[in-house]
């Protein structure tokens, strides 16, 4: 038997009635578009945030896009963030005709390094490339804000981030598209920032039966404006549009999903911890391994359970590990800023070693609250077999 990577299956059998009975309620009152769960979900994911707004969207995507439009993001500005993340990140800032303007990470967390953000934030005010590596064109940017990303359920240092940003009077954005409930120094994740967003596609923490993802903040007048955008720039009504805007809408039968879900939420959560704690035990040892570093103060969503393997062994253990039907994942093979979709800021490889190094070390392992110790210790142990293969 192939234990699987993320058992969804086991998810829907443990929740099929109250899954089944939000999804019945849907088809029933038949409002597909921003019908009743939408603000009930609403409400229910702010309080338990604990931000004064949270507002349904398409995706994780749309919700950064729906934050830096509301920030008023354009050319000329520059959006700092980091290269070893999804696309989506930094897609949306050059989707508004804005420039990324990548920064490395921390190699124990894999988030952004505030530090490093410092010096990309001198080297554009001086214009000098030996500071820091900066984007190629245009010869002029303004820096506008940072995106800092909670890298596999693990909330980035928002407290040095939030004070950076302060003094250079930029916004800060926390993409926790992997760490709805990670906390940092018993804060929860998505309430850092101006902005927060945290995604529902299915495999995240908090998941849904296909795209979907929610904003929060603590600021009326943007909570105003992307409730706007949201919907084609809405004014007093549909047909009044007072901005231009987008269709992020989250669709009602997603949203009632993910309120079936997030009655076990905090229940999975607890077993996600448990079950990084064993793979700890069992792989702590390992020379070979690094296993995930969770700094004091910090809790993880853990999203997924991802461990180094050096001196060029990564690739040779996931093919060991498929050998013995036992998958894993790279999250992310290759850095932002080596991407063909970036290639016009003219970023090098060597830019941002250490994203580099991490992409090509990384593997994720089979993960959740729903699979077994029996399938954990399964997983550890053949990792653990194939690293003493010559």
């Amino acid at each position: 038997m192939i234990i699987p990577f993320t058992d969804l299956a086991a998810q829907y059998d443990a929740l099929r009635a109250v899954i089944d009975a939000r999804i019945r309620g849907v088809l029933g009152h038949g409002q597909f578009i921003m019908g009743p769960e939408v603000g009930e979900l609403e409400r229910t994911l702010g309080s338990y945030v604990g931000t004064k707004h949270a507002i349904g969207c398409a995706s994780d995507t749309d919700g950064l896009l729906l934050a830096l439009m509301a920030l008023g993001v354009g050319p000329g500005d520059a959006v700092l963030t980091t290269p070893f993340t999804f696309i989506a990140t930094a897609e949306v800032i050059a989707l508004l005709g804005a420039t990324p303007v990548f920064v490395d990470i921390d190699p124990d967390t894999y988030n952004l390094d505030p530090g490093r953000v410092e010096a990309a934030l001198l080297a554009l005010a001086e214009r000098d490339r030996r500071v820091h590596p900066l984007p190629s064109a245009p010869a002029t940017l303004t820096p506008k804000g940072v995106i800092a990303v909670d890298l596999y359920g693990l909330p980035a240092d928002y407290d040095s981030l939030r004070s950076l940003c302060a003094t250079h009077g930029l916004f800060l954005l926390e993409d926790a598209a992997q760490s709805f409930g990670g906390r940092l120094h018993g804060r929860r994740a998505c309430s850092f920032g101006d902005a927060a967003v945290t995604s529902f596609f299915p495999a995240k923490p908090l998941g849904g039966y296909g795209d979907g993802g929610m904003v929060f903040t603590d600021d009326d007048a943007l909570a105003d404006a992307m409730r706007s955008i949201r919907i084609h720039g809405k004014g007093r009504d549909k047909y009044d549009n007072v901005r231009i805007g987008l269709n992020a809408r989250l669709d009602t039968l997603q949203a009632a999903i993910v309120l079936a879900k997030f009655e076990a939420f905090p229940e999975e959560l607890a077993k996600r911890q448990a079950a990084a704690q064993l793979y700890g035990e069992l792989l702590g040892a390992e020379p070979s391994l690094c296993v995930p570093t969770v700094p004091g103060g910090y809790s993880s969503a853990w999203a997924q359970y991802t461990v180094r393997v050096g001196g060029g062994r990564r690739d040779v253990l996931q093919g060991q590990l498929r050998a013995a039907d036992i998958p894993s994942a790279v999250y992310y093979p290759m850095p932002l800023h080596l991407q063909g979709a970036f290639r016009h800021l003219g970023y090098s490889r060597g830019d941002f070693p250490l994203a580099e190094l991490a992409s090509a070390e990384v593997l994720s392992l089979p993960f959740g609250p729903y699979l077994s110790e029996g399938d954990l210790a399964a997983c550890a142990l053949g990792a653990l077999r194939a690293l003493e293969s010559p």
